[in-house]
């Protein structure tokens, strides 16, 4: 055993070639021991995929069956070998869910990355203490939520209070069935104060203008406002990044907010790049259809630090592409702005937000 945490084993296996790392989603096929004998998959591995180089256990041939009672009868990775009862948020809460259906302003971040979400928590946890952010995670990349060392690093530091998992994802705190009634919960359940909504690790992206897994960001932002929520666009941005389509504010952003309907709030960090984030949003229209709002931000890689969170981006930290978690702070403090008088006083103390003239 490497590790252990509830939902999820890591393990050596020894394979053909020697021992081989693997991991192990013990609420769809229970634990294994020592001695098992199990089928791995190792498609991830052979690819060179990015996303941990790890297998995965599919089966433990020394047992016949698995069977873990769920808490109710919704089930997830519904009609395939591995669908479980994961039971759901609406069935647990029909009264406060039954006819809710309105956010009343609250902030919602939009990320089109995974990793956005920690320096996006780092810095709401610090402009706003002592107020609630729930996460909820979308199934547009990986589907159990255990897998993300980054969402359990968070709730060690105290930064996401409650996870939901929409539509197919699986493993937070309360599972909802669609994406607009995690929204719902993360308001009338877990009395969040804002709601930073990702997926989860793995995007997919193919150089291609609609084929990448942000897009979803755009009925992200239409959901939550049309929800009567506050919808926030985490931009993607960076200065380091090799390819050109992502330097700059990444084609990623540009084309999910031209994709959106509802007009949002586009954060931007003062300093450095606002004038080329500008330059990119006044170049795609975006800025006459969005709010562009300049915001100055504290300095993230000692939060991050502060908080004991190791966060990258294509393997880049702060240090390495500022731009990007410049662009992912500022984020996290329109979200901080939003919730009161004594959060935005806390983002007042480090500049006040202004919406530049889109001309």
């Amino acid at each position: 055993m490497l590790a252990e945490r509830p939902g999820l084993q890591r393990v050596e296996v020894t394979a053909e070639r020697g021992p081989e790392r693997a991991y192990v989603l013990t609420d769809l096929i229970g634990p294994v021991a020592v001695g098992d004998r199990v089928v791995m998959n190792t498609t991830a591995v052979e690819l060179g995929l990015g996303t941990g180089g790890w297998h995965v256990v599919h089966w433990n041939l020394s047992r016949q069956a698995w069977e873990r009672r769920g808490p109710g009868h919704i089930m997830k990775l519904r009609y395939t070998s591995l669908q479980t009862d994961t039971g759901s948020v609406e069935e647990h809460h029909p009264q406060l869910l039954g006819e809710a259906g309105h956010l009343d302003g609250l902030p919602v971040v939009a990320c089109g990355l995974h990793s956005q979400l920690a320096v996006v928590a780092a810095v709401f946890g610090s402009l706003a203490p002592g107020r609630r952010l729930a996460y909820v995670m979308t199934d547009a990349a990986a589907l159990p939520l255990v897998l993300s060392d980054l969402v359990a690093d968070c709730r060690r530091a105290g930064l996401v209070h409650a996870t939901i998992t929409a539509g197919q994802a699986f493993g937070g705190d309360h599972e909802a069935v669609s994406l607009a009634s995690a929204l719902a919960a993360a308001r009338a359940v877990v009395g969040a104060d804002a709601v930073v909504v990702a997926m989860g690790p793995g995007v997919v992206g193919t150089a291609s203008r609609l084929g990448f897994s942000a897009v979803e960001v755009a009925a992200i932002l239409d959901t939550a406002s049309a929800l009567g929520g506050r919808a926030i666009a985490c931009l993607r941005v960076s200065g380091a990044d090799p390819r050109d389509r992502h330097r700059g504010v990444s084609h990623h952003s540009l084309t999910a907010l031209r994709l959106a309907h509802a007009a949002v709030d586009l954060p931007i960090p003062s300093g450095d790049w606002e004038a080329p984030i500008l330059d990119d949003l006044r170049g795609g229209g975006l800025l006459d259809r969005h709010r562009g709002v300049t915001v100055e931000v504290p300095a993230v890689g000692a939060l991050l630090e502060a908080a004991d969170l190791r966060v990258t981006t294509m393997g880049r930290g702060p240090s390495d592409d500022p731009a990007f978690f410049a662009a992912a702070a500022a984020a996290g403090a329109a979200a901080a702005g939003a919730v009161g008088a004594a959060a935005a006083g806390a983002v007042g103390a480090t500049g006040a937000l202004h919406y530049p003239d889109p001309e």
